[in-house]
């Protein structure tokens, strides 16, 4: 599912930033930038939009006027330096509330938020299929949904698996998949014999392992930690066969 977005905000620095942390996101597809209210106005007259990210303070009219004069209007995520705001963001319901400087995990936690309700929404003409993986036990490979395709990734091609948030991204040698899942629907499909759960934000495969010191794992050029929880089990499993000496 593609999120259409725009995006309203002043302050040019504020705007990029904004900007950027939608390009990270694969399910969000920024449809245009404004620096003010009044050309967002004209905009959505004529266009429809999913969600708004939207600055309060503005000269010539405020995010929060903005959002009166609108007859309809899309998901709205407020961006702003002010807090004293948020009772009455929140009376409007907004989706979320975001204080700057806005880190991208929190930007990331924000969007999540808006792909749920989306989701919600659309439940009924979606495919159960949607949003799983789809794996025979007798291929070496699996598709994941990521965006708007199902991608077909190989398990000797993986490195390792990154947890961020709601989502995994599967890193190989040739790209980065984000996709949105969770580590147990992504262990029940892996090779347990290939693949280990090193820490809570991490799973990687055994074959790509470079080295192992101090608790940390090298593959390719990432050190990636060992967690505490892990340990036991991962050095059990690379001592099964997998070590000399």
């Amino acid at each position: 599912m593609k999120i259409k977005c725009i995006a309203v905000d002043d302050e040019p620095l504020a705007l990029d930033i904004i900007e950027d942390y939608i390009s990270r996101i694969p399910f969000l597809e920024l449809q245009k930038s404004f620096h003010n209210a009044l050309d967002c106005i004209d905009y959505l007259k004529h266009n429809e939009v999913d969600l708004l990210f939207l600055d309060i303070q503005m000269q010539e009219l405020t995010g929060i006027q903005l959002l009166k004069v609108l007859k309809t209007r899309p998901l709205v995520i407020f961006t702003t330096a002010y807090d004293s705001f948020a009772l009455e963001g929140y009376e409007l319901d907004v989706c979320d509330y975001l204080l700057k400087p806005i880190s991208f995990e929190r930007f990331v936690k924000a969007v999540d938020k808006v792909y749920d309700k989306l989701s919600d929404q659309q439940k009924p003409a979606r495919s159960d299929q949607a949003e799983i993986n789809i794996y025979n036990p007798q291929h070496d490979y699996f598709f994941v949904k990521t965006e708007f395709r199902l991608q077909k990734v190989n398990f000797s091609d993986i490195l390792y698996i990154e947890g961020m948030g709601d989502y995994l991204r599967i890193v190989t040698p040739q790209e980065r998949i984000m996709t949105l899942q969770n580590f147990k629907s992504m262990e029940d499909i892996l090779p347990p014999r290939q693949f280990v759960r090193v820490h809570r934000s991490y799973i990687v495969n055994i074959g790509k392992i470079l080295s192992i010191e101090r608790n940390r794992i090298k593959i390719a050029d990432q050190l990636l930690p060992i967690g505490e929880n892990y340990r036991k089990q991962f050095f059990g499993i690379i001592g099964n066969g997998h070590m000399l000496g």
